[in-house]
């Protein structure tokens, strides 16, 4: 009866694994299918040709020098500003958190653009400044691709440091002076190998990032002809001849790479990790700088502040607003039009906007209860194998988006006749989803984690049955993580690019992808002007995460 009572109490796991098999390790597991198959048939020869060609062979190098490159640069900018706003008066500016992550919250694509605009022949810079000539035009090399994905990616490098520093008291810093260490001796001696664990994990964010990163190297890798791995693959995928067979064995190599440094990373981590928070707690003082060091640290944050939010900010706004772009900022030449033109002269752009509307309050909504049910399940679940189920489902958090979705592509219309979701709305619901499910997770794990067992043994104690436990006592604690979560998903998805350009319906068009299309056909105005509400949609759906997150800290 025991035996029996636990089979029935692990039913729930048992289906949320056969569902997370489908939604999520089916898709893997086509993706190595396809690359090592021909014709149903067991052939590695197609996949090493792959591999071995010398154009792909210089894509796979181009990527590994990105990823290195943007981790080196993402380094220089992150580690003075981690510094400068943990360890100095800066840190009383609490806004400078806040401002430091918007250029994370800005889609990729959105301000690559914008830097093209800015640095292109004839574009805003030589307008602001003509004595420069083409001076802005040496920005079209690897350092510009490698500055704008760092420019994108350092906030992760950032939050990492600014954590790991908070919890190093200051007094082993003073105690390295007191015996005469230099500021130069106690950083290399003292913060820089604690901080090790903690840069290995975000230097390998970084790297992941980069490299499954899309959009920036589809606009500004493509005009200076340097092509990595994510483009490469979407265009063996959608690109006549289609080979499906390139794309997955590019793909499995992209995977190949992120395991490894997977590993990489666990393994400085393991070795180089310390204990610093005890319980007599962290001393903070700040080290206050005067005159020369004061101004140079605030324009040394500023400038990050200008070239990572101000110039793709105003370039994307201001070219919204010029009337005729052969007159470019000239007195006179700016004009709401092409906003209204969105709405009222421009069917596919009413269109994309309400297609990503449905799209993202769809996908948030479905992966907000999938999410929550999973946590729920998970904590009441006495099986040692539900950490399996729970990494199956953070499983896309780690590993490169483009190659999920083309195994959600090949997996899907593989099994069309059984089930016609490819090629639908359907499937790009789906493929969110599947993308964005661990954001759910996560934040509601996060909110379970912080819930007295107590508390639900109290509700059981006194009559109530599982189904009023939850709705009235865990739904209400943990409702915090399930909007953050939903809030999460639905703006990600909202502006989401790779998805849309790989699986979407003919003819059908979202956000991103009519920004892309209006900019690369010339329309550019337009595309900008949808840059701006697609922000602007972003930016205030924010608000209230923000409201309810200073409202649950000033309750506690």
């Amino acid at each position: 009866m025991r035996s029996l009572e636990q089979v029935r109490k692990n039913i729930p796991l048992l289906l949320f694994a056969i569902l997370l098999l489908i939604l999520i390790l089916c898709p893997f597991g086509m993706i190595f299918a396809k690359a090592v198959t021909i014709n149903d048939r067991l052939d590695f020869s197609l996949a090493w040709q792959t591999v071995v060609d010398q154009s792909n062979l210089t894509t796979i190098f181009n990527s590994l020098i990105l990823g290195i490159s943007v981790v080196a640069l993402s380094t220089l900018i992150a580690a003075p500003l981690a510094y400068l706003t943990t360890r100095t008066q800066l840190a009383r500016h609490r806004w400078l958190d806040i401002v430091l992550l918007i250029p994370f919250m800005t889609p990729p694509y959105i301000a690559s653009m914008g830097w093209i605009l800015f640095m292109q022949k004839r574009g805003l810079f030589q307008q602001l400044f003509p004595f420069t000539g083409s001076f802005s035009e040496r920005f079209f090399s690897f350092f510009g691709l490698v500055l704008v994905m760092s420019l994108h990616v350092f906030p992760f490098l950032l939050t990492i440091l600014k954590n790991a520093l908070l919890n190093i008291s200051t007094s082993l810093e003073e105690s390295g002076a007191v015996f005469g260490g230099t500021f130069g001796y106690r950083l290399r001696r003292i913060l820089l190998p604690l901080l090790t664990g903690n840069y290995a994990i975000g230097a390998l964010l970084v790297f992941v990032k980069t490299l499954s990163e899309y959009g920036t190297p589809a606009t500004l890798g493509r005009r200076i002809n340097f092509y990595v791995l994510t483009t490469d693959i979407h265009r063996y995928a959608t690109t006549a001849p289609v080979s499906f067979g390139k794309a997955a064995s590019l793909s499995s190599v992209l995977v190949i790479i992120c395991l490894g440094m997977w590993l990489l990373q666990n393994y400085v981590t393991t070795k180089r990790s310390y204990r610093l928070v005890g319980g007599k707690g962290v001393r903070r003082n700040f080290k206050p700088l005067r005159g020369g060091q004061l101004v140079s640290g605030w324009a040394y944050t500023i400038l990050i502040l200008l070239v990572s939010i101000g110039v793709p900010y105003f370039s994307v706004i201001a070219t919204s607003l010029i009337k005729l772009r052969g007159y470019g900022l000239a007195a006179g030449n700016f004009t709401f039009q092409h906003y209204i033109d969105l709405f009222n002269e421009n069917p596919k752009g009413r269109q994309a906007l309400g297609n990503s509307l449905f799209l993202a309050i769809a996908a948030a909504s479905i992966a907000a209860i999938l999410g929550t049910l999973l946590v729920v399940v998970l904590r009441q679940s006495t099986l040692k194998s539900k950490k399996v189920v729970e990494a199956v489902g953070l499983l896309p958090e780690m590993m490169p988006g483009i190659v999920l979705v083309l195994g959600i592509m090949l997996f899907w219309n593989r099994i069309y006749k059984l089930v016609p979701l490819y090629n639908t709305m359907g499937i790009m619901v789906l493929a969110y989803v599947v993308l964005f499910l661990p954001y759910s997770i996560q934040y509601v794990t996060s909110s379970f984690s912080q819930i007295n067992d107590s508390l639900l043994q109290a509700g059981r104690t006194f009559g109530g049955n599982p189904g009023y436990v939850f709705t009235r006592i865990t739904l209400p604690l943990i409702f915090k993580g399930v909007i953050t979560g939903w809030i999460m998903t639905f703006i990600i998805s909202f502006r989401e690019l790779v998805t849309a350009s790989l699986i979407a319906p003919p003819n059908t068009l979202v956000i991103s992808t009519f920004i892309v299309r209006e900019f690369e056909q010339g329309s550019v105005s337009v595309g900008m002007a949808m840059a701006v509400i697609c922000v602007l949609f972003s930016t205030a759906t924010l608000i209230p995460l923000n409201i309810l997150i200073n409202k649950d800290d000033a309750n506690q």
